[in-house]
């Protein structure tokens, strides 16, 4: 099953292409959408369709930064039927809490994930696509979006500590400069961003406890026909804890708010089983850090949550046929 996206990204995108002369039309029609994906902003469509517009763009345009022109031309309202849930939280805190929630009426790509350590806080991003490597214009186009949402609750003038992203730099970064207008790091860990932990729980003077309690109902009375399933939940919750070599029953139902026993029972339901989902994510998260020589495999084997790279060895040599060193030299021949 496709991982949708709403085509409100299509629409904003329209408005960028046409900018840089390039017929939004055309792209959409070569990726297998029609025209309604750019006219009408609440349609679901595969996240693959914007990824593809986007590197075609890029290649037709010249112009290496157009998910950031999309992330520059970004407004709160572009968030969609959400939009008044989050202008009237009453902190940030609140905010990224809502937008965990309610996900599926945005992106079933996107999920957001707060580490607070001392004084700092540390928005991590993440996109989970059928792709092994998201690639850069999606990635970069979601972070500017996060910022916006931060600086609806904190203000036009905040800015943050400073922004990361795990692949390299590209050839300009006049745009990444214009926009985050703070340090904007590549390479890293990471695809975030940093800001002072106080700001999380800084009071937002447009929050308004009825009009956000308004909005909640109206979009579970309204808006939740389409619910994402189970099996999709677990997904998103083990690609965040696998890193953390707690990718147990147990973790994920803790970080969904269900018992193991719940949530086998789920998953039962759908014809899903755990250890499937589990092994399909690290699959592919094993995939994608082994095509990036810049990790090492004893690295490569934690990010997928193995504490001994002999085991993660195993594991992937009975998976793909061959230990993960010569899967990655055969990359190179």
């Amino acid at each position: 099953m496709s991982t949708l996206i709403r085509s409100a990204l299509l629409v904003k995108y329209s408005e960028i292409a046409r900018t840089l002369g390039v017929d939004p039309e055309r792209m959409i029609r070569h990726v297998g959408a029609d025209r309604s994906c750019i006219l009408s902003p609440d349609l679901h469509v595969p996240e693959s369709w914007l990824a593809k517009v986007l590197e075609s763009t890029e290649q037709a345009s010249s112009c290496t930064s157009v998910g950031l022109l999309m992330a520059e031309a970004w407004r709160l309202s572009d968030f969609g039927p959400v939009s008044l849930l989050l202008q009237h939280q009453p902190t940030l805190r609140h905010a990224l809490g809502q937008l965990e929630t309610y996900r599926h009426l945005l992106s079933e790509s996107v999920t957001v994930h707060v580490e607070e350590i001392d004084d700092i806080a540390i928005v991590h991003l993440q996109l989970i696509t059928e792709r092994p490597n998201p690639g850069r214009q999606p990635v970069e186009l979601s972070v500017g979006a996060l910022l916006c949402l931060m600086k609806s609750m904190l203000g036009g003038r905040w800015k943050p500590r400073s922004v990361h992203f795990s692949h390299l730099a590209p050839a300009s970064l006049h745009i990444h400069h214009r926009l985050f207008d703070t340090r904007v790091e590549f390479g890293c860990d990471f695809d975030g961003i940093i800001l002072d932990r106080q700001d999380l729980d800084r009071r937002n003077p447009l929050g308004d406890v009825n009009l956000s309690r308004y909005a909640r109902e109206l979009l579970d009375q309204n808006l939740l026909g389409r619910q994402v399933s189970m099996a999709s939940n677990v997904r998103r919750a083990v690609h965040l804890l696998l890193p953390q070599g707690r990718s147990g029953i147990d973790k994920v139902g803790e970080k969904l708010g269900l018992s193991a026993r719940t949530l086998q029972r789920r998953l039962e339901q759908e014809g899903e089983e755990f250890s499937s989902l589990v092994n399909e994510v690290r699959r592919g998260q094993a995939i994608r850090y082994l095509g990036d020589q810049r990790y090492p495999v004893s690295q490569v084997a934690l990010l997928v949550g193995f504490s001994e790279v002999s085991t993660f060895s195993r594991w992937f040599s009975a998976q793909f046929g061959k230990s993960p060193t010569r899967w990655r030299g055969d990359l190179l021949v």
